[in-house]
């Protein structure tokens, strides 16, 4: 009898959501699992803000230890998370259909603050670059620091002052708790490979690549790959105020991103539609191109000003 394939995840809501889409797709095809629960240190640390504790992996790096050491089989990740350079000795084994990549803004109460780009309110996120992207088009607004899990920061923002606060579509879809006093954003340019759901195992792993494969969606994979190259190639992690998207809409990848400082004032956008011919380099080419309109000298000022 086959072993239970143990896959490691965090304990929150979200996260066993997603675990559990993988685990019940694996038994659906024949190969028993299990769930193994493991503390990241962005779980443990629910004050300080995501940038100022070191971002890069810290929602993943203590799965890839589990995984490196042995301790599970699989690691179940929200993709934005992932470093752009995976962990020597992994590699992905599957990236799941990508769901919703945009951004919401969960209301207080009403939204006429919004028509107001002079206006004051107030905002809450963790995130540089919603924050960033969001003090851009209204630079009077106070931005507020809001961590935790899903659940914990729609309570956080039902018990405030604030107007609203920023949060993922995808994460709210997938455990049903989008508000209805909700609006999307579709004028924030996304995180890259947000909604994507990424699967790690070993490198050399090969019965749990193969028993990945049915979960894998190339169209999903290839579009999040131009995302974080684009990233990767402005030398940006998970904390630099970076958007990047890339859809595969009536036979053609639309690409859009951008870099805005961290007060907003300043903001390099990007946007290209070629053909899915020549859609693999266009990532690359994007952040080249935003290069040389000035983005290098705002991605040094974006690194000194953190640390």
């Amino acid at each position: 009898m086959e072993s239970k394939i143990r896959i490691g995840t965090r304990d929150s809501r979200l996260a066993v959501w997603q675990a559990t889409l993988v685990m019940e797709q694996l038994e659906s095809a024949g190969h028993p699992a299990e769930l193994v629960f493991i503390k990241s240190e962005g779980d443990i640390d629910l004050v300080t803000p995501l940038y100022a504790i070191g971002v890069q992996g810290v929602f993943t790096r203590n799965l890839d230890a589990a995984l490196l050491s042995g301790r599970i089989d699989l690691a179940v990740h929200s993709m934005k998370d992932v470093p752009v350079q995976l962990a020597q000795g992994l590699r992905s084994a599957a990236v799941l259909p990508r769901a919703d990549p945009g951004d919401l803004l969960v209301l207080r109460n009403d939204a006429a603050f919004l028509d107001d780009r002079e206006g004051i309110a107030s905002i809450a996120t963790s995130s540089l670059r919603r924050k960033a992207q969001w003090l851009h088009r209204y630079p009077n607004h106070r931005i507020e620091v809001l961590r935790g899990n899903v659940n914990t920061r729609l309570k956080k923002v039902a018990l405030s002052d604030w107007n609203g606060a920023l949060f993922a579509t995808a994460g709210l879809d997938r455990i049903g708790q989008r508000p209805s006093s909700s609006l999307v954003m579709d004028w924030i340019v996304p995180a890259p490979a947000q909604g994507a759901i990424l699967v790690v195992c070993r490198e050399g792993d090969e019965h749990l690549r193969v028993a990945c494969d049915p979960l894998h969606d190339e169209p999903s994979a290839a579009c999040v790959h131009i995302e974080r190259t684009f990233l990767s190639e402005l030398m940006g992690g998970c904390s630099t105020p970076v958007g990047a998207l890339a859809e595969i809409r009536e036979g053609k990848l639309h690409f859009k991103g951008n870099i805005c400082s961290l007060d907003g004032k300043t903001c390099i956008n990007v946007q290209r539609t070629v053909s899915l011919a020549a859609a693999a380099d266009i990532g690359r080419e994007a952040a080249l191109e935003l290069l040389d309109q000035g983005a290098a000298s705002l991605i040094q000022k974006i690194s000194n000003s953190l640390t």
